[in-house]
């Protein structure tokens, strides 16, 4: 997934995701609580879990959003033309293990030439062949990681997440089982590994951080797990989605 990389810096507050970024959810939908504890008494999955499941189906768009406004850092880096972004698309794989699911990331070689060693969401720039950013999403999560589409339930999609370093990524959001199958593609990925859930939709775990990168200031997300860094990009996303299921 394409994204940025520097040094730690100081903590400052971020504006949210203006509401009206998103479409509104059918009006005749029962209330989210009480369907979340009738889909955990019925599946076996946390309450957390089953409401964070609910919710995806509602608010989520079903297929990516081209024409609307991106959502993201709120800059780009010296030398990148706001309106030049280049079109990625990255898949968030939730792994409906019960009872509380997790989100299955990866880890960039430390050997390619951009991004080296980074967290990341399976995902790269959209290709001509590509019917759509979803199609593009699936196909490049099959080829780092080994997972088919086949194995993949869409959720829904967010807006389009623009990155510092020019990329208009698009975010699609899966379900898959968790008896899962990976083959990693060893030029890309250097692991596989998951994050629960609830750590990464838990607002005080979304720390905010600024470094000084190219001579510039930069804001973004950091959301540190078990030995992993996950930051920019990555974490902006993630972000957006907390945004848009717990508003």
């Amino acid at each position: 997934m394409p994204e940025d990389r520097d040094k730690d810096g100081e903590t400052k507050a971020a504006p949210r995701i203006p509401p009206d970024t998103f479409a509104e959810p059918p009006a005749d939908r029962p209330s989210i609580p009480g369907d979340a504890k009738v889909t955990a008494a019925a599946t076996g999955r946390s309450t957390a879990t089953a409401y964070f499941f609910d919710r995806a189906s509602i608010l989520l768009s079903p297929r990516a959003q081209l024409d609307v406004p991106t959502i993201g850092e709120g800059f780009v880096l010296p030398g990148v033309t706001p309106g030049a972004l280049r079109d990625a698309a990255v898949l968030i794989p939730v792994v409906d293990r019960r009872p509380d699911a997790t989100v299955l990331l990866t880890r960039r070689t430390d050997t390619l030439s951009t991004h080296a060693g980074q967290v990341a969401f399976p995902g790269g720039k959209v290709d001509a062949g590509d019917a759509d950013p979803v199609a593009c999403a699936l196909r490049e999560t099959e080829e780092e990681i080994g997972l088919p589409k086949e194995a993949v339930s869409l959720l829904g999609c967010l807006p389009p997440f623009m990155s510092a370093t020019g990329f208009r990524i698009f975010p699609v959001i899966a379900r898959i089982e968790p008896d899962y199958g990976l083959r990693l593609n060893p030029a890309e990925v250097a692991e596989a590994f998951e994050v629960p859930l609830a750590f990464l939709m838990d607002d005080a775990n979304h720390r905010r951080a600024s470094r000084l990168f190219a001579g510039v200031e930069r804001h973004f997300y950091e959301m540190p797990f078990g030995g992993h860094y996950i930051w920019g990009a990555t974490a902006g996303i993630i972000r957006a989605l907390y945004e848009r299921i717990y508003p």
